[in-house]
């Protein structure tokens, strides 16, 4: 007897090969738009570390074609007043530790700074009685420094109401 095919064998190894195709062709529109995304941001990383996106003058609609730069903000004038060094002993078990500090403050003016003068023994205690409250531990990192700043500038603050400092900037800090 000879070897005959019969229809239903053909339709089953054209569906095979046809799903086999579809397959690669999906798999091939997914590399495709995967590179194609690739692409996209790798060329806005390299824009922007180019600095294409940076101070670019803006086209102004009403005037047609003519180029106006983004308005910038007037630089604030502020002015720093220093405060006495403070050295502190920190609660700590066992070795007394120590804490160094040199503190400048940022405030608008010098009619603030008239402001603040009187009321400068009330601003030291305060610093002192909490600075001595700390742990060597609390002072560790970036993080317990931004605490400390934050809050030295709220005791401040308190302090002096109705004057405002705006910023408490550490020009020594020194743990021993």
């Amino acid at each position: 007897m000879a070897n005959v095919d019969t229809g239903a064998e053909l339709d089953e190894e054209d569906g095979a090969e046809a799903a086999e195709a579809a397959g690669k062709k999906k798999k091939l529109i997914m590399v495709a738009a995967a590179a194609l995304v690739g692409a996209l941001v790798i060329g806005g990383g390299a824009s922007y570390m180019f600095g294409m996106f940076d101070g670019a003058p803006v086209r102004n609609a009403t005037q047609g074609s003519e180029m106006v730069e983004p308005e910038v903000p007037p630089a604030r004038d502020v002015v720093f007043y220093d405060l006495p060094e403070v050295t502190v002993n920190l609660a700590a078990t066992g070795r007394a530790t120590y804490l160094k500090v040199q503190i400048s403050l940022e405030v608008a003016d010098n009619d603030m700074i008239d402001q603040i003068e009187p009321f400068l023994p009330r601003v030291l205690d305060a610093f002192q009685v909490y600075l001595r409250e700390l742990r060597p531990s609390d002072l560790e990192g970036s993080a317990g420094l931004f605490r400390l700043k934050e809050e030295l500038l709220r005791r401040i603050n308190t302090a002096v109401y109705p004057a405002r400092v705006d910023g408490v900037l550490f020009k020594e800090i020194l743990v021993q």
